[in-house]
């Protein structure tokens, strides 16, 4: 069955939004190094992800005002992957820190909302590589049949625009 790239788009979000964590890092700076965060999403926009995080956190520290960034992702059952591109900069719009707020954040921050160490990080996105890896057990069967598992394997990538 082919999987178009709008499909694997929709899949990426619908996985973000249940798994939540990703590897978020810096394009170029400490060797790719990243660090796992946790999405927050303003209703149903795909086009912005945003973070809670410190203001003395490395990643913080290093991203200044606005950086390239990539983040990593694979879901909880391991059936998809992507790598995401996009612009991270720092956001401490209050509306927005309110409109995300909820109980596992406020535990990470004692100030609260107001908290001098609370920076909210707006992740805009670019493009994505997105990988489905729905069933290695029917690509082995398969391949005992004499298919060639790398013509499913080709339908089940795409790099999709996100902005």
């Amino acid at each position: 069955m082919t999987t178009t790239p709008a499909e694997l788009q929709t899949k990426l979000f619908k996985s973000l939004k249940s798994d939540m964590t990703l590897m978020l890092g810096l394009s170029g700076v400490d060797e790719g190094h990243s660090q796992p965060m946790t999405a927050q999403f303003d209703g149903d926009d795909h086009r912005t992800i945003w973070f809670f995080t410190a203001k003395d956190t490395d990643l913080a520290q290093a991203l200044g005002g606005r950086h390239e960034a990539i983040a990593h992702f694979s879901s909880k059952g391991h059936d998809l992957f992507a790598t995401i591109h996009g612009d991270l900069s720092a956001d401490n719009d209050p509306a927005m820190i309110d409109k995300l707020w909820n109980k596992w954040v406020a535990a990470w921050f004692e100030g609260g909302k107001t908290d001098p160490k609370l920076l909210l990080l707006r992740f805009d996105l670019d493009r994505a590589q997105i990988w489905l890896n729905e069933n290695n057990l029917l690509a082995g069967v398969k391949m005992l049949l004499g298919s060639d598992p790398k013509k499913d394997y080709a339908d089940k990538t795409a790099e999709v625009r996100l902005n």
